[in-house]
């Protein structure tokens, strides 16, 4: 047989009416007190202070922050430990190269002419003959900025010769740079003017 279900029992826990009076059937039980709000001790709430402001720091997005400089000590063991590397590998070189001259050593000179050589390149220098030279216009403007950036921080610490081989090297990539980017506007004119002839080679940008 199965169980009667148990009715529902609705307690009106009310202590007052509509009026506003007390009601005679209120649960006379006290009210509840508020729980009080959980307080942190004024010397914990110092010492956790500096903990949230370290947790979350204020980042702008905007201006990113560059790393830190390395210090002294850090550059001088480099600076050790790449000669010490670099005179081994050297020396295994030479070792599997008998006869081999020491190289010269690194020097302003070998660095404007390496910064000259690649602008050269840029603007279709060493092309073989019977190709379509190809021109880096943007890269051989690069190298010519970044010669003259060389020439700038280098004003007054540089002998006779270096600056003179500065300045030759600046001056003959200006005047390529000033060719190769009037034949281009020429070449462009003409393609806009007429279609070039079958077979027609001329500078072409390499972007």
């Amino acid at each position: 047989m199965s169980e009667k279900p148990l009715p529902f029992v609705i307690t009106d826990r009310r202590k007052f009416n509509a009026e506003g009076d007390t009601r005679p059937d209120a649960d006379p039980s006290p009210a509840r007190e508020p729980r009080p709000e959980t307080l942190i001790p004024e010397p914990v709430a110092e010492m956790l202070a500096p903990v949230e402001a370290a947790a979350e720091p204020e980042v702008d997005a905007a201006e990113p922050q560059p790393p830190p400089a390395p210090t002294e000590e850090q550059m001088e063991q480099s600076r050790l430990a790449y000669e010490a590397t670099a005179e081994r590998l050297d020396t295994a070189i030479r070792a599997a190269n008998p006869g081999m001259e020491q190289p010269p050593a690194i020097d302003i000179n070998q660095l404007i002419q390496s910064i000259y050589m690649q602008g050269i390149m840029q603007l279709g220098g060493g092309t073989p003959e019977g190709q379509q030279p190809q021109v880096d216009i943007l890269g051989a403007k690069s190298s010519i900025d970044l010669l003259g950036i060389l020439g700038e921080k280098t004003q007054g610490n540089l002998a006779p010769a270096e600056h003179a081989m500065l300045d030759s090297a600046l001056f003959e990539l200006r005047l390529a740079f000033l060719e190769i980017t009037q034949a281009l506007a020429r070449s462009a004119q003409q393609r806009a003017a007429a279609p070039p002839p079958p077979g027609a080679t001329g500078p072409r940008i390499v972007r």
